[in-house]
């Protein structure tokens, strides 16, 4: 008889959906968690708003806004142009989260509050804010800016501008479609971009002729990019008789009768989800002339100027809370034996990123406070702010899509899942450095200003000035840049415009960060040691300083 074996000891078991070796939930956290951010706040001007800074970011970090965020673009919007009956409609219906967000957004003053604000530093103060509430979603920012951007235009109007100012700076959200002045808060968008003409604003074929009534006209023509279409009320260019020219076109009428805004469709986007972009059709349209005739462009530039803004606010935006994200993850992921953070080559790309979300932040910040003392009449700051923002927008913008990539890889496979929300950044990313003018258009702007306002110039090299002597590398730098100016090609605009960028964003750095932050960039920004990719800083960089002052917690 052949006895049988006794079993083996089976091995320690383990339950198959056991979760280790994963990062817990990032929620709740605080997206005001920013020395830069912080730092730039106080120093701008705003310093008395911190605490509420502060509050909106521990509001954005909570796990209720993002699941909000989450849901808005899960759920996206849904256009009816008809009614059951047939009637014309023209409506989009939004989630709900989508209104919670753009209620909490205008009640903390991220619309056109500062406009009503008779302090300083209040445009400084909402941007900051903007800094932390865009950790949820971008898409709702996009309503919010326009709101803002749009009270400077209609100034140009005295007598609209008294109507609907005091609407459009409330910190009331009120949806729904009704005759704006009996709302309590108002939203604003704009429609400039045409099929056959994009940037090119003065290719448009929209018109409008005067009516019987003085300043009242009727368009007629077909916008090609026209966001956020359950606005209130719109900024439109048209050809007038006179030339190019701007109106203001509400969706009710003050009858109570809706104005022929048709649209035809809505965008199918890349991202931005949760905003809906439109087609809308004028015929016979209504509209109020903001402006003279004919100046349509100088009438809406103020409007450019305000949106540029807030495409670098929401870039820098994105690179932190990507850095976050990415922060988070390897903290709490181990591989080969070790923390993700403590390997040597994970610190140097998460160093270089802080490097790049640290610059952008403080640009952004130093451009608000240019708004805002150049709307209290500082003429020096207005013509900085004239050149800094074109600058910002082309170069932060630029960068935002290689680095949400590189922030995502960080994830690694989980970074790549839709439900770690990584890919709605990266898809987010690129709209930033196409919205209110491409690259080129941007590039070929500062070349405007140079050569049609000389004082934008030596307000940027005055600028510049204040950290010379600072540091060999950036004065090295604004020499080139220098000889750059002198030739002024269109075809080196890019050129020019990106030393321009890095030399703004060092001679901050070099002023106000540290000194391991503002070496890092200056060697590898200006000092040509550096590589290609993201995580290439020299064995000389302070990795620990950089790391310890960026991430929430320390590194």
């Amino acid at each position: 008889m052949v006895s049988t074996p006794a079993p083996a000891q089976p091995r320690r078991q383990y339950d198959t959906h056991d979760v280790t070796n994963q990062p817990p939930a990032l929620t709740p956290y605080d997206a005001s968690e920013d020395t830069a951010l912080l730092e730039g706040l106080r120093r701008e001007g705003a310093g008395w708003a911190e605490e509420d800074v502060r509050q909106i970011g521990l509001r954005a970090g909570s796990a209720e806004a993002q699941e909000w965020a989450e849901q808005a673009n899960v759920h996206e919007p849904v256009l009816r142009t008809h009614d059951r009956y047939g009637n014309r409609i023209d409506e989009v219906d939004f989630h709900p989260s989508w209104h919670h967000l753009m209620r909490a957004a205008v009640a903390e003053g991220l619309a056109a509050t500062p406009w009503a604000e008779d302090r300083p530093g209040a445009h400084v103060a909402r941007t900051a804010g903007g800094l932390v509430w865009g950790h949820t979603d971008a898409g709702h920012g996009c309503p919010t800016s326009m709101t803002y951007a749009a009270v400077p235009a209609l100034r140009a109007q005295p007598e609209l501008a008294k109507i609907y100012e005091p609407l459009l700076t409330s910190r009331v959200y009120e949806p729904g479609l009704r005759v704006p002045t009996e709302k309590r808060g108002l939203l604003a968008g704009m429609g400039m971009t045409e099929k056959q003409g994009g940037s090119d604003v003065r290719t448009n074929t929209t018109t409008a002729w005067p009516t019987a009534e003085p300043g009242v006209y009727q368009l007629r023509g077909h916008k090609w990019f026209t966001s956020a279409p359950m606005c209130d009320v719109f900024l439109v260019l048209a050809q007038a008789p006179e030339g190019l020219s701007c109106f203001l076109v509400p969706r009710i009428l003050p009858d109570g009768s809706r104005n022929t805004f048709r649209i035809q469709r809505l965008k199918d986007k890349l991202g931005n989800r949760s905003n809906a972009s439109s087609e809308p059709e004028f015929d016979g349209t209504v509209a109020w002339l903001v402006g003279p005739e004919g100046r349509g462009v100088k009438t809406i530039i103020e409007m450019v100027n305000c949106t540029r803004l807030d495409c670098v606010m929401m870039s820098a935006t994105l690179m932190r809370k990507t850095l976050v994200e990415a922060g988070h993850h390897v903290r709490h992921r181990s591989a080969f034996g070790a923390r993700l953070v403590d390997e040597p080559l994970m610190r140097n790309v998460l160093a270089d990123l802080a490097l790049e979300s640290e610059a952008a932040t403080t640009l952004t910040l130093r451009l608000a406070g240019s708004a805002d003392r150049a709307v209290r009449g500082d003429a020096g700051e207005a013509a900085f702010r004239r050149i800094a923002t074109a600058v910002g927008k082309y170069w932060v913008t630029k960068r935002g899509p290689a680095f949400t990539a590189e922030a995502l890889e960080c994830l690694g496979g989980n970074g790549y899942v839709e439900e770690s929300g990584m890919p709605r950044h990266y898809r987010e990313a690129p709209l930033l450095s196409i919205w209110e003018g491409s690259g080129n258009v941007n590039a070929l702007d500062v070349l405007r200003a140079l050569r049609r306002e000389p004082g934008t110039a030596q307000a940027l090299f005055d600028e510049l000035a204040l950290a010379q002597g600072a540091d060999a590398r950036l004065d090295a730098a604004v020499t080139r840049l220098e000889g750059l100016l002198a030739t002024g090609s269109e075809s080196g605009a890019r050129r020019l415009v990106e030393l321009m960028a890095l030399t703004l964003q060092a001679s901050l750095l070099v002023r106000h960060a540290p000194s391991a932050v503002a070496d890092a960039f200056c060697a590898t920004r200006l000092g040509g040691d550096w590589g290609h990719a993201f995580g290439t800083l020299p064995d000389s960089a302070d990795l620990d300083a950089v790391l310890d002052r960026a991430l929430p917690g320390g590194s």
